[in-house]
């Protein structure tokens, strides 16, 4: 990455100074570094001046404000727009690392993956040139990740034959064996995974992830990572040039032993494509809706078969050669919900749906007569209706020996039903780690369960829960590593503070402020930390 200093004004010349976008916040609180690709990162305080007693200033200046007019500004999405076109050029950046070298300042900007982010020098150094450093040789390798994303991801949380619960945060995808307390980490995708999906061996993993910018600032395109994970070797990766903006849901086919996969992107039209992902061919495409679509999945038996669902609509695709043609699910008598969540499969073929209104839907394949010429069509047609859950049904998970669990959004309620499709046991997931986002498996009778708040629990119907992670909820801003003890402290957005153990990886204590923390540092003496907040306290 590349830095600028900021020049010492010189006496008698004015100073002018960009209007950050947001009105609501002091100098000091703008200059604050935001470590997530969000519109915050671009608060970052910019100054510029009228220099002309030093030509090499002038040029940084002009290069990097463009000389537009102050009112260019104003509106939000343009200021934006064009200071991300400014970060996007390493050669700038590395231009403005060399003049740098000449000047005294008061701040250094560094530009990560593209984006400006404001360092102040502290103001006892007088000269920065005089405590720079090169780089260091080591090379540093990731230990452990703390946290998982379930605040706004569905069905991401399974357990694998390793022993190992698999999941995702950021960029990361970890398998965590919650036996061993070991993690190990896929690291090849570039920017937030946002789904999953485990092939029927059990053994190869396919997640997608959004679009980004690499460290200088050029696109990344949205893509899927199909990888071993045993090994961790990458075996395919696919859809580059194909999605736009992220991979929403994905799922590997069933009948054929897994040989293709369906992905929807991110586009308005929401494109479902079927790849040959060994051979890396996409073989068919087609826009499903301009709606939310929340899962897609292939049908376990019937392998010409793929279902969507999401806002209002769930859709009974015919996949055929390169050809894919839609059969929109008909509610007639039942009330039409405005959300389909999740799919699910019954052993003779028929297919759950679970959505917003709390209920279960039974949707079975009838032949209606043939027309000339043609052979009979199969329409799914629903032949029952189950009330399960206050509130949404979130989740839908087919166990080995052919009962269905469900989890609840509102209600936070996790129920076994048998084969006939009868509630047989419930348990309620406590207030404090939110409502449930994935349900899958685990060993003998447990289940494990991903939730809202970023939990994801190990559990039973007897015995109840067990948290096996946890982590913040919204943007983490502040970081402080005990002077002495292997303890470090975090604060973040969702005004919680928390101190962690790096030597058992476990959470020590956690609080809760009145408002978001943005920093943090603890006193030498290791017994008092210091935390600053969103307003200046």
């Amino acid at each position: 990455s590349g830095t600028e200093k900021k020049k010492e004004k010189p006496p008698g010349q004015k100073e002018k100074k960009e209007e950050s976008h947001s009105n609501d916040q002091s100098p000091q609180t703008q200059a604050s570094p935001s470590p997530q690709p969000s519109s915050q990162t671009l608060q970052t305080h910019r100054q510029t001046q009228e220099s002309k007693s030093s030509a090499p200033a002038k040029s940084i200046k002009k290069s990097l404000t463009a000389e537009k007019p102050h009112s260019a500004w104003e509106s939000s999405d343009d200021s934006r727009n064009k200071l991300l076109r400014v970060a996007s050029t390493s050669k700038l950046i590395s231009k403005v690392a060399k003049n740098a070298d000449k000047y005294v300042g008061e701040y250094i900007k560094m530009f990560m993956r593209g984006r400006p982010i404001t360092m102040f020098i502290p103001s006892d150094v007088e000269n920065y040139d005089d405590i720079r450093t090169e780089l260091p040789s080591e090379k540093l390798k990731l230990e452990w990740v703390y946290g998982y994303r379930g605040r706004d991801c569905r069905a991401n949380v399974y357990l694998l034959p390793t022993g190992e619960i698999v999941y995702f945060i950021a960029s990361v995808v970890v398998l965590f064996n919650y036996e061993e307390r070991t993690q190990r980490h896929y690291l090849g995708h570039t920017d937030c995974v946002k789904c999953l999906a485990v092939h029927p061996d059990k053994i190869r993993i396919a997640t997608g992830q959004l679009a980004g910018v690499d460290k200088d600032g050029r696109p990344l395109q949205p893509h899927v990572r199909v990888w071993d994970s045993v090994s961790l070797v990458t075996l395919q990766v696919i859809g580059l040039g194909t999605f736009e903006r992220g991979v929403g849901c994905l799922d590997f086919s069933k009948a054929d032993s897994g040989t293709h996969l369906c992905v929807i992107d991110d586009s308005n039209e929401h494109m479902l494509t079927v790849w040959d992902w060994q051979r890396k061919s996409k073989i068919a495409e087609i826009k499903t809706t301009n709606e939310v679509v929340l899962a897609v999945e292939f049908h376990p038996t019937d392998a010409n078969t793929i279902i969507t669902c999401g806002k209002s609509h769930i859709f009974f695709w015919t996949w055929s050669g390169n050809s894919l043609s839609r059969k929109q699910g008909i509610f007639g008598k039942y009330e039409k919900p405005k959300f389909v969540q999740c799919l699910a499969f019954l052993g003779n073929g028929d297919v759950l749906t679970g959505d917003s209104g709390g209920i279960i839907l039974i949707w079975g394949k009838t032949t209606v007569e043939s027309t000339p010429g043609k052979g009979p069509k199969g329409v799914y047609q629903i032949s029952r209706q189950i009330k399960a859950h206050d509130g949404s049904v979130f989740t839908l998970c087919q166990m080995r020996n052919g009962m269905l669990l469900t989890g609840g959004g509102k209600d936070r309620k996790i129920i076994l039903w048998d084969h006939d499709l009868n509630p047989e046991r419930e348990i309620e997931v406590p207030d404090q780690y939110g409502t449930i986002r994935a349900v899958s498996e685990g060993k003998a009778e447990q289940f494990l369960v991903g939730t809202s708040r970023n939990f994801v629990l190990r559990g039973t119907f007897n015995d109840g829960f067990l948290v096996e992670v946890q982590g913040h909820t919204d943007e983490l801003w502040g970081l402080a590593s005990h002077p002495f003890k292997d303890l470090f402290l975090t604060c973040a957005q969702d005004r919680q503070v928390c101190m962690w153990n790096s030597v058992d990886h476990t959470l020590e204590w956690t609080r809760l402020l009145d408002e978001p923390g943005h920093c943090a540092d603890f006193h030498p003496s290791g017994a008092v930390v210091a935390i600053g907040t969103h307003s200046g306290r």
